[in-house]
């Protein structure tokens, strides 16, 4: 829901910074209206609240369109661009200053349109009163600016920390895997050459992809799908017959980011948990389709299932991490019962190119 409405109120700022946007705005008007409150509180009461309450939402609003959305849509001006389109250089501050002014200036005339008056006639009555209301209407703005960046910077940083403990927990997960497949290629090597050539090929296929991925933070969702083939045709060697599996990825959607190492750890799980158990073994299918303006990821497996009031294991922690890392509340991720047995997990992202 708030997604959808930061859609349709910033249809002209970038999609990435829509959201942030709509928060700043809820920040905004919460605190107008504080303002007023306590303005109108504190005075003589020549007016009525309403008023008080049209000139505080109107000056802050006004300021807030100029200096935060406008802002973000004339990034490449100023010379700013993502995560927070914001830079202390002179060009960015002068911005800032005149935002503060003109908001403050048009905020002002709505109010006085509302209420019936003119403000502006303090320059002859009162004008240190004015330049005290100017310049409060500046120290308001720089603070909120300022105390803005600071969330934005301190996401950021928590942001860069748990990139750096997801690549702490790449290194942990691929050595495991890799341990277990040199063991079963060391027995498959005296006992069925052929296979184990196959599987050394299938292990230099999905080695070189995890180098790849490695690099980067995000890559197309057919990259992904490659590599989840590479380590499958792997496993295949190694449980022969008894792993069936299957991956169904649209034309498409084949261009589309994920971030790296997003469904191995589901299909690790699925395999592990859910396949390996059983003596007959089972299907893997993974899939990708568009829903409305998502795109949906599942990992099914004819399995074992899920285990009653199983704690979430190291690989759904790691993919939900990925995702709140990522894609913040936009992303979600739901294990159930698949039909007919085994698990099935889903991943919602937002449909991004």
């Amino acid at each position: 829901m708030t997604a959808t409405l930061a859609n349709w109120l910033f249809k002209w700022v970038p999609a990435n910074a829509r959201a942030g946007a709509l928060r700043r705005l809820v920040a905004v008007w919460t605190i107008a209206l504080a303002i007023a409150l306590v303005l109108w509180g504190t005075g003589n009461k020549s007016h009525t609240l309403g008023i008080s309450l049209v000139y505080s939402y109107a000056i802050s609003t006004a300021i807030w369109l100029l200096s935060d959305p406008l802002r973000i849509r004339l990034g490449p001006w100023l010379r700013v661009g993502p995560p927070h389109f914001l830079a202390f250089s002179p060009r960015v501050g002068l911005y800032m200053l005149a935002c503060s002014t003109l908001g403050y200036a048009l905020g002002t005339a709505i109010g006085d349109a509302y209420a019936g008056r003119s403000t502006w006639d303090m320059v002859t009555q009162s004008p240190v009163r004015l330049l005290g209301f100017w310049i409060s209407g500046l120290v308001f703005s720089g603070l909120f600016i300022l105390g803005f960046y600071q969330r934005a910077r301190a996401e950021d940083l928590r942001h860069q920390a748990t990139e750096a403990h997801l690549k702490l927990l790449q290194s942990q997960l691929e050595p495991h895997m890799l341990f277990n497949t040199l063991a079963n290629l060391r027995a498959l090597i005296g006992a069925d050459p052929a296979r184990a050539v196959a599987m050394l090929d299938h292990l230099n296929a999905f080695l070189r992809a995890t180098l790849d991925a490695s690099r980067a933070t995000q890559h197309p969702l057919s990259t992904e799908f490659q590599r989840l083939s590479d380590y499958l045709d792997l496993m295949a060697v190694r449980m022969g017959p008894r792993l069936r599996h299957r991956l169904e990825l649209p034309v498409d959607l084949a261009a589309l980011p994920v971030p790296t190492l997003l469904l191995q750890a589901l299909v690790e799980n699925a395999i592990r948990h859910g396949l390996e158990p059983q003596v007959a073994g089972g299907e893997l299918v993974v899939r990708a389709r568009r829903e409305a303006k998502h795109l949906v990821l599942e990992v099914a497996d004819s399995g074992a299932g899920m285990a009653p009031d199983a704690p979430a294991g190291f690989g759904l922690t790691q993919v939900r991490e990925r995702l709140r890392s990522t894609y913040g509340n936009a992303a979600a991720l739901a294990m159930s019962d698949a039909p007919g047995g085994g698990t099935l997990v889903r991943i919602r992202l937002p449909l991004t190119t």
